[in-house]
């Protein structure tokens, strides 16, 4: 068992605390930007008014989900990189393993709206209201990694 052990600690890659935080700022902003760039594309064939208004309603939803839902997450996570001791974690660890199964529901949902008959201006409320709620959730890591004690 030590073997085995020792093979997986040598194949673990491992980073700094820093490191987590930047790589979780990225990961959320990197999909925030995602959902919010396909809400635009959805939005823009639209007439003005009709455009802003469903808009509106992301950024109102995505400042719901950011106030309750994903900076509470991004808290949460921070306190528990904060809590890792030693100076090297497994790079996997910016979230919590048992998010793993939940990231990939979430995509295959995603997969699934698109390719749905649903109406691509009505869907853009939900992506627009993740997206923002996702890229203002992922500041936090981008703070934490410059201005916690990460020792």
């Amino acid at each position: 068992m030590n073997n085995q052990n020792n093979f997986l600690d040598k194949w673990n890659p491992r980073v700094e605390k820093k490191w987590l935080y930047l790589l979780a700022g990225v990961m959320w902003s990197g999909v925030g930007v995602m959902l919010l760039s396909l809400a635009i594309g959805w939005l823009l064939p639209l007439n003005r008014q009709a455009a802003f208004l469903l808009g509106g309603m992301g950024i109102l939803l995505g400042l719901i989900i950011y106030r309750f839902g994903f900076s509470k997450l991004a808290a949460k996570n921070e306190r528990r990189i904060k809590s890792f001791a030693g100076q090297k974690i497994c790079l996997f660890a910016f979230q919590e393993w048992k998010s793993y199964p939940l990231v990939a529901f979430m995509i295959a949902l995603g997969i699934t709206l698109r390719s749905s008959s649903l109406p691509k201006p009505y869907l853009a409320i939900l992506y627009a209201g993740l997206g923002l709620g996702l890229f203002l959730s992922s500041l936090q890591y981008y703070k934490a990694s410059q201005h916690r004690e990460l020792s």
